[in-house]
């Protein structure tokens, strides 16, 4: 009985098999496909960590980002556990200005009881943002980049929204001595899709870090969401730790997160919740 009822537990509370699998494939293709590079060391641990930092940083970046939240519901007993592949590739438009792309991919495992039969897998609706930045900096050390955001459905049941959405994004950051301070926003409106929910958010997230000479980071942000439709907010507040080292000659940052909602949708996320993200960067 006591066999039977450990097994149930963890069944209830680990990710599926499905998100495991993608996670351990997505990263061994990742490191199958890294090469040293004699032009990495050109640059600093605590310089790259620092690039890291910056969202329209001129620098190829892999993320992955590994979340798990949890009370969901009325009952708040459901949970969430999804990976973000995120990322960033620049591109030299002229001499005075960069495209940046950022691009998240969601890969979800849930248990949340009130909806469907109650457990759904699968891949989440893509976001890219793509920023048009100034290659230097401009007064006072501002870094900044504006353009477009667009949500792209994937239509699985439970997890998409089923709705194209379009909107503006902007980003604005400075950094000096280690710090790094700044926002970035996007708004999405839908435009087209079968999904019953039209999408009317705002999204909201000031940063700020602090690298340290021996490339540790510390980082507080907050990734709030206004819903215009439901006149609702959630406020989840991130608070990370990582470190970049080197696997041979290629830089990797590991970073753990513990995340708190001071406010969220009744039927959202409460309390806490965690992330664990591992970067692989690729400097010119």
């Amino acid at each position: 009985m006591k066999r039977q009822w450990l097994a149930d537990s963890l069944r209830s509370t680990l990710p599926s098999a499905f998100l495991g699998r993608v996670a351990m494939a997505l990263c061994a293709a990742t490191l199958a496909l890294l090469t040293p590079a004699g032009a990495q060391e050109l640059a600093t641990e605590a310089e790259l960590a620092q690039k890291l930092s910056n969202p329209v940083s001129t620098m190829i970046s892999v993320p992955f980002q590994f979340n798990w939240d949890h009370e969901f519901g009325p009952d708040r007993d459901g949970h969430k556990f999804y990976l973000n592949i995120q990322p960033v590739v620049p591109l030299r438009l002229s001499t005075e200005w960069n495209l940046i792309s950022r691009v998240i991919v969601p890969i979800v495992d849930q248990h949340i009881p009130f909806i469907g039969d109650g457990s759904q897998s699968g891949i989440g609706d893509i976001t890219g943002e793509f920023f048009f930045s100034p290659t230097k900096p401009g007064p006072g050390g501002i870094i900044w980049g504006i353009g477009p955001a667009i949500l792209i459905p994937t239509h699985t049941d439970f997890i998409s929204a089923d709705k194209w959405a379009l909107g503006p994004t902007a980003v604005v950051l400075r950094q000096e001595s280690g710090w790094t301070y700044g926002a970035l926003v996007n708004h999405l409106w839908s435009f087209s899709g079968s999904g019953s929910q039209s999408i009317n958010n705002t999204f909201l997230q000031p940063f700020v870090a602090y690298t340290t000479k021996d490339a540790w980071t510390f980082n507080l942000d907050s990734e709030s969401t206004y819903n215009w439709q439901a006149h609702q907010w959630t406020v989840p507040f991130n608070a990370t730790v990582s470190k970049l080292f080197r696997i041979g000659k290629q830089p990797v940052s590991l970073g753990v997160a513990a995340r708190y909602y001071a406010d969220s949708p009744s039927a959202g996320p409460h309390g806490w919740g965690a992330r664990l993200v591992m970067t692989f960067l690729f400097p010119e």
